[in-house]
């Protein structure tokens, strides 16, 4: 898999925000796809150096729309933190 197939889109969230000062960046990620797959994504993808991944499981929540009703699908989460040296994602400071 390359890069763009491991990390699928950012999390913009308010809590996802507050980790951007302490060099923590949130990210969905591919099901498949391992800690140290994630790590060199991120490093190739934004030219940073990252420390430690955490990744979890999200499971689906249950939607109904009228009397039919379903589950969202799952999908993983991955909180990535860079060393001290690193330098910040670009793509996330205009956010703050």
């Amino acid at each position: 898999m390359t890069a763009q197939d491991i990390i699928i889109r950012p999390i913009i969230t308010e809590r996802s925000m507050t980790g951007i000062g302490m060099k923590k960046y949130t990210f969905e990620v591919a099901r498949n796809a391992n800690k140290v797959e994630i790590a060199k994504a991120v490093e190739a993808l934004f030219d940073v150096k990252v420390s430690k991944v955490n990744t979890m499981n999200v499971r689906g929540h249950l939607r109904r729309q009228g009397r039919t009703e379903g589950y969202t699908p799952a999908w993983k989460k991955a909180i990535v933190s860079l060393t001290e040296s690193s330098k910040p994602i670009e793509f996330f400071e205009g956010m703050m």
